[in-house]
């Protein structure tokens, strides 16, 4: 009777626990499929009067891209800050549900600057830009997203409804910005450094693991 009783109370607690665990989190890319890239996706932009090697390498898993505040724009004709970026292309970003994944790394130090943005909008050059400031990241210069980005690596995963114009963002898996979008139907990703207010003398930003994903239909 006492082993009797001893196993009943054993169920009943291990019922109790599993009732009050909290369930498990759905990954942000479940339902989605990954498109198919190449390196004619990963369109550099960098200081038009340097080499592309003194800005950005890539030893076939980690994209580094690193430029200076007193570098020049990406054109001569442009009258943008510097920047060293990869411009996702050749995918039809106009409608649906896309997802931008990868692993970022921020060195301390890198500071005032845009490492990812989602580019185009109705009335404006971007819908979306994370910025770093101080080992933050935040929704341009507004609302934290991230408190301590420096020195990890962390996995970023950006949602953009594009029919909704609604973005979420995900870092680690954990959601940490919902946010309207900015209407438009051309876009891109584009991930890098590109100065922004008071930015660093020298900005960084690594990244491995990058991919576009649609949602299934």
């Amino acid at each position: 009777m006492a082993s009797s009783s001893w196993c009943l109370l054993v169920a009943c607690l291990l019922l109790l626990s599993t009732a009050s665990s909290p369930a498990t989190a759905a990954d942000p890319t479940d339902g989605f499929t990954a498109v198919k890239l190449d390196e004619s996706n990963f369109v550099l932009q960098k200081p038009y009067d340097v080499q592309g090697s003194s800005r950005y390498s890539f030893d076939g898993t980690v994209r580094r891209l690193w430029v200076f505040s007193s570098d020049k724009p990406h054109t001569p004709q442009s009258n943008t800050s510097p920047r060293t970026e990869i411009r996702m292309t050749g995918y039809d970003y106009s409608s649906g549900v896309w997802q931008f994944e990868a692993y970022g790394y921020v060195p301390s130090g890198t500071t005032g600057v845009s490492i990812m943005q989602v580019f185009g909008g109705g009335e404006t050059a971007t819908t979306l830009m994370l910025h770093v400031y101080n080992g933050a990241l935040r929704y341009y210069d507004r609302q934290v997203v991230e408190s301590n980005i420096y020195d990890r690596w962390f996995r970023l995963n950006v949602i953009h409804d594009v029919d909704r114009s609604e973005l979420v963002v995900f870092v680690d898996g954990r959601e940490r910005l919902r946010v309207a979008g900015r209407g438009g139907d051309q876009h891109y990703f584009k991930f890098g450094v590109y100065a922004q207010r008071q930015p660093s003398g020298r900005m960084e930003s690594r990244w491995r693991g990058v991919r576009i994903l649609k949602k299934n239909n």
